[in-house]
This record gives structure tokens, sequence and C-alpha cells, in this order.
């Protein structure tokens, strides 16, 4: 049905019903006044004989539902009637309404956060066209992604199951666009990364592998759209503009879309450029040196087992060819986004805890609240009865008492909602490493929203038939002559202890998980590391950014090195590649000889009594 058609049906309803409750009252008053007419023939006073007539008719309100019944229902009318009593009797009961209500809010929006947590790690595919399709490439004996710039060409000249692939890596850099570098984060990517994606540029063009012409022949870059606001505040006129990265001249020649934030999902890039001018010689051509990604969309109708198939034919061959570099070869596939299965794997087991935690919540939170509606249902007996005893029926209170719970659990999803989007805000923007653009996009989505509402409806429903055997098994004589000996009769206090030992049982599950994660972080703080962390500084210098290279950069380490140790309070310092728990991994930790590319660490060790 059309939008004009539904709403052209909705007010037909309305005006329908507003004539047929007028019609129906009209005839009711008629039969009344006809009865009241004989009495008062027969002798009986006109009060007297109204008296009797509307005794002798009966309950009005049922005679006009059955009416409406009989012309076919009313359910507008009948929602709009149950909505507003149900409104009513909760504005009665402050306090039970509002406990309700956060009691839900807290357990919806526990489990909105956690939806779309799971969403953006888990559920959502890569954000390119066709993302469901893109598959990434990991070495299958250890499921780590690192490929060597040699085999990713032989694969992707090789392979007949991909419709292409492209390499990236993740590097730091300096740019200098006014006299002075910054660092920054990029892609080093291949000169045909953004069209196997086929992710379009926002302004201007990327660059292509029509461009690539051997090293050092692609001097582009593209800019992320984040970076291009707050580095060149969304300036149009950016592409062409030239600018030095570590020192060598580079052309801007676009601007990446809003929403694409490269190929891994923790971490987004300030720009792109071509791999084939960021890296040297000897590291596109080692076989062995194993530090970029690949990535690639599959054909249609070719399943991921008959791809690892094709890639592993050509691993053989590799195998055979240089036997040094590739031996014991095979691949695998996984999907992108988590550094495939070497992060995916414990984020997704930590994320489905996660979630198994946050359904204890929601389910802990039924539980009090069906124990809540239980005692009220128990409280409002006499009322029940005495609605019984008029004529309702029981289906009808049933019907009544469900709508106050759906209203509770749509005013809990709502609030949950309310605060899931502003802590989901929160972790969107969080950046753990302050010095690395790692942070997770987990702002909600209509599927967030769809699950919120699924769940508030699911929740009124399982905490609102909780009262059904009280109100099935309703006596109305008894209610109306002995409210209390009525609430002993209908055992009440049965179901309620059954209740309150599943909430107890989960709320003892979730907490001793709290505690157990709360211990285990506080050793992992606690735990001895092999060194004495008081008082140490690190100080991350990249010489390379400025364009030092070769023999300057131990002269300018060893100045910096002692203009370091020259500084008031500073016990020791040394060089060091790689800092231990630092992140990235290195097999020579520490230096005492300029590093390639002139990148160190700057350790210091403050003596004691300056802190």
């Amino acid at each position: 049905m059309s939008f004009p058609g539904f709403f052209r049906s909705l007010s037909t309803a309305i005006f329908r019903r507003s004539q047929v409750s007028i019609e129906m009252e009209e005839e009711l008053r008629s039969h009344i006044a006809h009865r009241a007419d004989d009495l008062e023939r027969a002798g009986s006073s006109r009060a007297e004989a109204e008296r009797r007539a509307r005794i002798e008719l009966g309950a009005r309100e049922r005679y006009k539902e059955e009416s409406v019944k009989a012309l076919g229902g009313n359910w507008l009318g009948i929602i709009q009637q149950d909505v507003r009593i149900a409104w009513r009797m909760l504005r009665k009961s402050p306090g039970f309404t509002l406990i309700s209500v956060v009691t839900l809010a807290l357990a919806i929006g526990a489990n909105a956060v956690v939806f779309s947590i799971l969403n953006a790690l888990v559920l959502r595919p890569v954000n390119v066209p066709d993302g469901a399709t893109v598959y990434q490439i990991e070495q299958a004996q250890d499921h780590i992604p690192s490929q060597s710039y040699p085999d990713y060409v032989d694969l992707r000249d090789r392979n007949k199951s991909f419709d292409g692939l492209a390499l990236y890596g993740i590097e730091r850099a300096g740019l200098d666009a006014n006299g002075t570098p910054v660092p920054a984060w990029i892609y080093e990517a291949s000169s045909n990364y953004f069209d196997v994606l086929r992710v379009q540029p926002f302004l201007g063009r990327f660059f292509h592998a029509s461009d690539e012409r051997g090293l050092n022949s692609i001097p582009y870059l593209v800019l992320s759209y984040a970076y291009w606001q707050t580095h060149f505040h969304s300036d149009p006129g950016i592409v062409g503009r030239v600018v030095r990265v570590n020192n060598t001249t580079c052309t801007i020649l676009g601007v990446a879309p809003k929403s694409f934030r490269g190929t891994e999902v923790f971490y987004a890039p300030d720009f792109w450029s071509p791999i084939v001018d960021a890296e040297s010689a000897d590291t596109l051509k080692g076989r062995g040196s194993r530090g970029f990604w690949v990535i690639g969309h599959l054909k249609p109708g070719v399943t991921p087992a008959q791809a690892t198939d094709d890639l592993n034919a050509i691993a053989g061959q590799l195998k055979k060819t240089y036997p040094a570099d590739d031996d014991g070869l095979s691949f695998g596939l996984a999907r992108p986004g988590l550094l495939g299965n070497m992060l995916g794997g414990p984020v997704h087991a930590f994320v489905m805890g996660l979630t198994l935690l946050a359904g204890l919540i929601l389910l802990a939170a039924c539980a009090n609240l069906g124990s809540l509606f239980s005692a009220r249902a128990a409280d409002r007996w006499r009322e029940v009865s005495l609605r019984l005893a008029l004529g309702s029926s029981r289906g009808r209170i049933l019907r009544q008492l469900l709508t106050e719970a759906l209203l509770v659990s749509l005013g809990g999803a709502a609030a949950g909602i309310a605060g899931s989007i502003m802590l989901l805000r929160a972790l969107s923007t969080w950046q753990p490493i302050p010095d690395i653009p790692i942070n997770v996009p987990v702002n909600p989505d209509s599927s967030t929203y769809v699950m919120a509402l699924l769940l508030a409806l699911f929740s009124g429903l399982l905490f609102g038939l909780v009262p059904v055997r009280q109100i099935m098994k309703a006596d109305p004589y008894q209610g109306i002559k002995a409210a209390v000996g009525a609430t002993q009769g209908m055992r009440r206090f049965t179901l309620r202890d059954l209740l309150l030992a599943v909430q107890i049982a989960l709320c003892a599950v979730l907490v001793t998980s709290s505690l157990v994660a709360v211990r285990g972080m506080l050793r992992s703080i606690h735990s001895s590391f092999g060194f004495d962390p008081r008082n140490a500084m690190q100080v991350d210098t990249d010489l390379g950014m400025s364009g030092y290279k070769g023999d300057q950069v131990p002269v300018l380490q060893k100045k910096l090195l002692d203009a370091i140790e020259g500084i008031p309070g500073v016990k020791a310092a040394g060089f060091a590649n790689r800092i231990p728990l630092n992140i990235g991994w290195s097999d020579s930790d520490v230096c005492t000889k300029p590093l390639r590319g002139g990148r160190c660490g700057v350790g210091l060790r403050l003596d004691r009594r300056l802190g």
C-alpha cells in the first residue's frame, strides 16, 4: 500500500470510529429511554424507571465492544484506548514507572552499545562497494596477513579468482606543507589500490596503475577527508598543491570520500602514498621482506575455498622457484578490517563475550521487572476483580496489562538508546594511543535502532506475560468479597520467588565475571615487565621525516643523545628502535649504531630524587 493510500485508510478508520461510537451511544440511550417509558407507564417514577432500565441493560461498555467487534473491529481505536488507559495507570504509580524504565534503559542501552561494537567489528563488511566479496590474503600456517611485494606481484598476475589484488601497509611519514614537517600516519599502497576497491574520489582524482612507470614514478598522494578538513581547512583548491613527504616533493592528487577510512577498521590514515615512491628498492625487491597486506574482490561465482586452492597452487610454484624465501609458503583467506584472523579471532571472541554478558543483563532486568509486575498485579487484584464482575473479559484485562508493559519497555528503550548514542559517540572518537590514529567508529545506525526496538518488544512481552496465570485463575466473587484471601489463593509468591532466584543467579554470574575481569586487569598492570618502568620516559624521533639519510643519521643521533643527557635530572639515555612494550616487533631491540631510516626511540632514566 502506498503512503497516500495508507493515510486515507487511517483517516477513514478514525472518522468511522467516531461515527460508529456516536451511533452506538445514541442507540443505547434510545433503548434506555424506551424501557424507562414502559416502566413509567407501569407506575414507576421517572427516576426509578431510568435506574431500573440501566440495570436491566447491564454493562454498556461491553455492548459497545461487542458491537465494534461485530462490525469488523476497530484496531486503531482499541490501541488508542489501551494506550490512553495504560498511560493513566502508569502515571498513578510514578515510582514504579521510573524504576521500571530506568532498569530497562540500562539493560537495553548496554545491549545497544554491545551490538554497535559487534556490528562495527564483526558483522559489517569493509566500507567499499561490494564489500561482502572483499577478502584478505594471509599466511595459512600462522594466520599472519603479512606478504612481500614480489609475492604480491606474482599473486596479482597469476591468480584466476580475484578481479584484482591490491597491496598496502601502514607507515609513518613527515608531511611538510608550510615549511614545518608534521608527523602523519599513512597507507603505502600499490598503484591499483583504489581501482581494485572501486572507490571514487570526493575531490580531484586517485593515482592508478596506469600512472606507474617503475620506482619513484608516482610522486603523488591522496588526502583522507578528515585530514583535508583538519589540516587544509577543506580547501577545494588543494588539488595540484605541491608538498614534501619525508623531504621528497609530491603533488596532492585528490581527497578520498568521507566514508572511506581505508581497509582496516581500527586505523584511519591521514593520506595514501604510492608504495613505489614510499619504499626503497631493497624492500620492494626482497621476497623475504614481509610487511604488507594484500586484499581484493573475488570474482562472481568464485567461492573462498576455490580462491584458496588457486592461491596455494601459485604458492607451490613459488616454493619451487624461491626455496630460500618462500619455503613452507601457503595462503588462506580472511575477512578484512582486523588484519585478518590475527586480530579478528581475539576480537571476535571478546565481542561475543560482551554480547553474552549484555544478554544476561537483559534477562536479569526482565526477571526483576517480572517480579515487579507480578506484585503490581496482585496489589491491583481488587480492581481486576471489579472489572471482571462488571463484565470485562480476561483477555481485555490481560491486553491492558501487556500495553502497560510495552509502554514501559518502549520508554526504557528510548532512554537506553539516548544514553548509548552519547557513549558510542565518545567511543568513536576515543584514541587510546595518542600518537597513533587508532580508533573504531562504532556510531549506531539503523540496524542498532531496529535491534533496540525488537529487544523492547521482546522484553515487554516477556515480563508483561508474568501475571497471566493470576488473571486467568482470578475469581471476581472472591476478589470482591475478600481481596486478601484472594491474593493468598493466587499463590503469588511462588512465581515471584522463582523470578527472584533467576535474578539472583544471573546477577551472581555478572558480578563474578566483572570481578574476574577487573582482577585480570589489575594483575596485568602490576605484572613484572623485566625492567623498572618508574621514572622512565620515551621520546619518539624519526629523522627520516626531515630527510636525514645515510651518514647524516648517526651524527645527529649523537648530538641528540648528548643534549638529552645534559638535561638536569636525566640519569641515563639511549636509543632503541623498539621500546619494550611498544606497538610492533623487531629482531634487534636495542641499537648501538644508526638504524635504517634514522628512526629511533630515545629512552630516558630520570634521577629518582627529581622524579
